[in-house]
């Protein structure tokens, strides 16, 4: 298994503050990059995680000129949908910052999922440059976790052939509702320079142990193998 930075909190908010004000400090690296990017997270942390970056946004005045937001998975629905990851971010992030529409990525949960699918590679791709092994390099992802260890819209359970998959976006029947959506495969997750897990809320310390031990069975537990270094937020007791 890689390493990992286990950073803990007593509470989402303090959670989240603490991601977000990292993040932020992410962004404006020394020296300056042309483009960031970034990969958004769905789940309940993720309204706490937006809604402090646009605050910090606006008291410390960041630019956010550079950066260009992409998601790590989306449900197939409309974006006006309250099931929708990217209506979340818009709401709590993206339109209180006034992220211009160029830079942003959305995943269209509206079309057909293998079509949405790749059409989320395309744009993924026309924007960062690629690893060795043809990955999409993408700066920063960020992810939460549910109380069975899935990350993104990568449940248990799945065949090894499809873990094995080389996609960079794959439609998937999600074990939970709604059932149908797009999401991130193992690959690209590894290939991310950084990876921030968002580990919040009670019901999900068993699987964060799970997935924190060197024989652990979870989606989260085969990511940390896969990459040599991940950092996790959690308020989990464990």
């Amino acid at each position: 298994m890689g390493t990992f930075d286990l950073r803990r909190f007593e509470a989402p908010e303090p959670l989240a503050r603490a991601a977000a004000t990292d993040w932020l400090n992410a962004i404006s690296s020394n020296p300056p990059v042309k483009i960031f990017s970034t990969a958004l997270p769905g789940g309940r942390i993720a309204r706490n995680f937006f809604a402090d970056i646009a605050a910090q946004v606006n008291e410390r005045r960041a630019d956010l000129s550079h950066v260009h937001f992409f998601w790590g998975d989306e449900r197939c629905v409309p974006p006006t949908d309250p099931e929708s990851n990217f209506r979340a971010a818009h709401e709590l992030l993206l339109r209180p910052a006034n992220i211009p529409p160029g830079q942003i990525h959305r995943l269209r949960g509206e079309d057909p999922p293998e079509k949405a699918a790749a059409a989320g590679e395309e744009g993924l791709r026309s924007v960062v440059s690629t690893t060795l092994g043809d990955q999409p390099l993408l700066d920063l992802v960020l992810l939460g976790t549910g109380e069975d260890g899935h990350i993104a819209s990568v449940f248990p359970g799945e065949p090894e052939q499809v873990m094995n998959s080389r996609a960079v976006f794959r439609s998937v029947k999600a074990v939970k509702p709604p059932p149908l959506r797009i999401t991130m495969g193992y690959p690209v997750l590894a290939a991310a320079r950084q990876v921030w897990i968002l580990a919040s809320g009670a019901g999900k310390e068993v699987a964060l142990r799970q997935s924190l031990s060197p024989n652990g069975q979870t989606p989260l537990a085969r990511l940390l193998r896969l990459r040599s270094f991940t950092t996790i937020y959690s308020d989990c007791k464990i």
